[in-house]
């Protein structure tokens, strides 16, 4: 858990170390700082700050390219101080041509995520398991991606290339433009929404030899739910389950809610205690450092 008094964790060297095991590194996300939290205290090594839930737990609205490169940036800055595990963060679009990608990526590296995520949709973007979404040319997409690279201070920093091609112009389409990023300079592969288990094998056959993989398991999105091992099987450097505990957080909320609107008290079995829950975000330190620096 990230401390008030922390020190320099060096995460983005810790996350290209984990990418480089033999099995997944598993990316639960998270769309805020108490969320992230409690990935990390699951045990996890990694945070996804997802995108549609960043938008959904701030303004309430759906991944549609509402929030700005700022907004982001900052909810990305909460959650890396939050925690000690390497938080990678969707950067959408980079806000704009190559040049705003330069300044984007600046400000999440400021923001000290270990990994940023960019895609290659006209702005604005919508998320990469709905309908409607239209993409720039590759070779825009491929100068974002080199902006980036030359835009990262530390080169650890890991930046990864996701297309939506197989929504919009097919596999194929994808396949190629995942090429076209590598050779620009891009650190990992996401090719967005396969429909089938044959399209995904086709995409780790084709890529899995030109740059470590993501997998993206959408909960209820366009993509297979493939097993953690068969993922592994087909050579996937990573897979992200971006919005799970989105989803858990808002069945446990309607559930107590619904509970207090019809009996008048919410019910409360199952959930943390006041003391459990207060322990869980850190008042045990903001305890001993009241000690430790009070006066005499």
């Amino acid at each position: 858990m990230g401390d008030l008094l922390s020190t320099d964790r060096a995460p983005r060297a810790r996350l290209r170390e984990l990418l480089k095991a033999p099995s997944p590194l598993v990316a639960p996300g998270a769309y805020d700082a108490l969320s992230a939290r409690l990935v990390e205290q699951a045990g996890f090594d990694v945070v996804y700050m997802t995108g549609f839930g960043t938008t959904a737990s701030l303004i309430g609205r759906p991944d549609v390219g509402l929030l700005t490169g700022a907004e982001m940036a900052d909810n990305a800055r909460r959650i890396v101080s939050a925690v000690e595990v390497p938080v990678i963060a969707d950067a959408d679009t980079g806000y704009g041509n190559a040049l705003n990608v330069l300044r984007t990526v600046q400000l999440y590296e400021q923001a000290g995520v270990a990994g940023i995520q960019l895609e290659d949709q006209v702005m604005p973007k919508k998320c990469g398991h709905m309908s409607g979404k239209a993409l720039i040319g590759a070779d825009e997409m491929a100068g974002k991606i080199r902006a980036a690279v030359e835009a990262r201070r530390d080169p650890d920093l890991v930046i990864i290339a996701r297309t939506d091609a197989v929504a919009v112009q097919g596999l194929d389409e994808a396949i190629t433009r995942a090429h076209a990023f590598a050779d620009a300079g891009a650190d990992l592969l996401f090719v967005e929404a396969p429909t089938s288990e044959d399209d995904i094998a086709r995409v780790a056959g084709e890529l899995r030899g030109v740059a470590p993989l993501v997998f993206n398991w959408a909960e209820g999105g366009r993509t297979p739910p493939l097993s953690l091992s068969r993922i592994a099987e087909l050579g996937f450097a990573m897979v992200i389950y971006p919005i799970g505990t989105l989803l858990a957080a808002t069945a446990g909320i309607r559930s107590l809610l619904a509970t207090l609107k019809a009996d008048g008290v919410p019910s409360l079995d199952g959930l943390p205690t006041f003391g459990e829950f207060t322990d869980l975000i850190g008042l045990p330190e903001v305890q001993q450092l009241e000690q430790r620096f009070a006066g005499s």
